[in-house]
């Protein structure tokens, strides 16, 4: 059997994807059709993988999808964000009162998500990289903060972003993007899925290409060698958080192209779910080591979860247990991985 594991590891499609990401798309495929069946035994008949419920979980996957690219920045410096889903949320809930409330253009509010998670990225930044707290604790704070601070923007209301009919709607299609066809059938394409992909190959890049990345890389792996080079290290770890606050902004853009309405005070479960994609796509915990193809298969393994749990009827607690244990898995392979080499 290792033998076959060795065979296979050594082919040339393998070796230039990655064995890992390659088992992990397996195990992506394996999990759609394992949702195919059981929604056909729960729901006598009703199947899983239609057209409908793809683009459904192709929906979740977006804002999922970019605050993992984000914070895979910062776990590859060795440090975590548990802010990203609130600052979402607090980005979405000022930049839709704005348009709400005060007559802001449209796309005047669609640049000030990403200025407003940019704001909260420097601020972690700041105190992690400059002051030295560790980002466990900055980023507990800052999630705290980005809640109050889309409370007490909004007076604690709920704020609905404009429908496809409505004046300003047209951001929409920047997520789903709608055409009739005869006889009155309405395409959906996933225009989202373009921009991540797009966003997702400049993160490769930056990462693995340019000499930022290769330090925020070094840093996870060896700080002390990286400072005693001669390096400023604070200067390119505060940049891996700010490039984390600036996609929880975009994520926010994506979220209310699907969802259209955000309640203040929440957005912190999503923290969770966006660390899970990144680890499972084999970005290490200890930093040094990450993968923005492997993020990107761990959001649709996350979004494929919620909406398959979804489709049997069951409740959403059950995802919510299911990406613990694959989580804690992938910290336990990422370990087990450490100790061999």
């Amino acid at each position: 059997m290792k033998i076959r594991i060795e065979r296979f590891r050594a082919l040339r499609p393998v070796r230039a994807v990655g064995f890992s990401r390659v088992v992990l798309t397996l195990v992506l495929i394996l999990l759609c059709l394992l949702f195919q069946a059981l929604s056909a035994i729960v729901n006598h008949g009703s199947v899983f993988l239609t057209y409908e419920r793809l683009i459904s979980a192709v929906n979740y996957g977006y804002f999922i999808g970019f605050m993992a690219l984000g914070v895979t920045f910062v776990i590859a410096t060795g440090g975590i964000d548990f802010s990203i889903g609130s600052v979402m949320f607090a980005a979405g809930l000022i930049s839709g009162y704005c348009f709400r409330h005060y007559g802001f253009p449209m796309a005047a509010c669609l640049v000030m998500c990403p200025l407003i998670g940019m704001v909260f990225g420097l601020v972690n930044g700041f105190l992690v990289s400059y002051v030295r707290l560790p980002s466990f604790i900055t980023s507990l704070g800052l999630m705290q903060i980005a809640k109050s601070v889309g409370s007490l923007f909004t007076r604690t209301q709920n704020v609905s972003w404009p429908g496809e009919s409505e004046a300003g709607g047209w951001f929409r299609s920047l997520a789903n993007l709608k055409i009739t066809l005869s006889g009155g059938r309405v395409l959906n394409i996933p225009t989202g899925m373009i921009l991540l992909i797009a966003v997702a190959v400049l993160c490769s890049v930056v990462l693995h290409k340019t000499r930022a990345g290769r330090y925020m890389l070094h840093l996870g792996s060896n700080r002390e060698a990286v400072h005693l080079s001669g390096v400023d290290t604070r200067r390119w770890e505060i940049l891996a958080y700010v490039i984390c606050g600036t996609l929880a902004g975009f994520a926010a853009i994506f979220y209310v192209s699907c969802y259209t309405t955000v309640l203040p005070g929440k957005g912190d479960t999503f923290n969770n779910e966006a660390i899970a994609a990144c680890v499972m796509g084999g970005t290490s915990m200890a930093g040094g080591l990450a993968s923005i193809l492997g993020t990107l298969i761990g959001t649709q393994m996350i979004a494929v979860m919620q909406e398959g749990i979804l489709a049997m009827g069951l409740s959403i607690s059950f995802q919510y247990a299911l990406t613990a244990l694959i989580l804690i898995s992938a910290v336990i392979a990422d370990i087990s991985s450490r100790r061999r080499n």
